[in-house]
């Protein structure tokens, strides 16, 4: 006879409420979490590790069995999310150590193949920009640009994920802007109007 309710929906279950489910050895509680993080987490681990969708799909696949596999120790009084992106930023800064990542980001501004007083610049070609600026940040800029623009977590969730105050990170959106402003120099209108976007979305 099955443990478990093979129709049951978790749709409406907290994050941290499927947890001493999954640690039960709940398969559906474990499949509602995936769906809910699996895209979000790849395009964190896409976006953090060279673009390389191969590597992503393996530290995706790596941090999900990480979850079922210390589900049963998971303190239910501490918020999921950040508790996964932890994970995932550990996992990234691992990687930064074993292969020095930082070594290999040698893209610049010049990739986005654009004049200099071309104010007439797309979206695309923006955006394109953009990546390669963050791509000459430090790692814990680039990250916590990730964290809070693009995961749209908030301070106090990204002080929990990197393991800092929440006056650091204040600290830290104010120097990766303005490091971004000065390498964006040119586009600082859009730069500004996408952050806005962004924090509306």
């Amino acid at each position: 006879m099955a443990l478990f309710n093979k129709h049951k929906t978790y749709t409406p279950f907290k994050d941290e409420e499927l947890m001493p489910l999954i640690a039960a050895g709940n398969e559906r509680a474990f499949e509602e979490l995936y769906t809910r993080y699996s895209r979000p987490i790849h395009s964190y681990f896409f976006r953090m590790l060279r673009k390389d969708k191969e590597v992503a799909a393996d530290f995706t696949q790596e941090l999900f069995s990480k979850v079922f596999r210390h589900a049963e120790g998971f303190d239910v009084k501490r918020n999921f999310k950040t508790w996964l992106y932890s994970m995932a930023h550990n996992q990234c800064k691992n990687e930064y150590a074993k292969h020095e990542v930082r070594a290999e980001a040698r893209m610049t501004i010049a990739t986005a193949e654009v004049h200099e007083h071309d104010r007439d610049m797309d979206r695309s070609k923006f955006e394109e920009a953009l990546q390669d600026a963050l791509s000459q940040l430090d790692e814990t800029k680039r990250t916590t640009f990730e964290l809070r623009f693009v995961h749209e977590l908030s301070n106090p969730e990204i002080a929990e994920t990197m393991g800092c105050s929440e006056g650091t990170v204040k600290s830290r959106i104010f120097y990766t802007l303005k490091e971004l402003n000065g390498i964006l120099q040119e586009y600082k209108e859009l730069l500004l109007s996408f952050l806005f976007i962004l924090l509306q979305s």
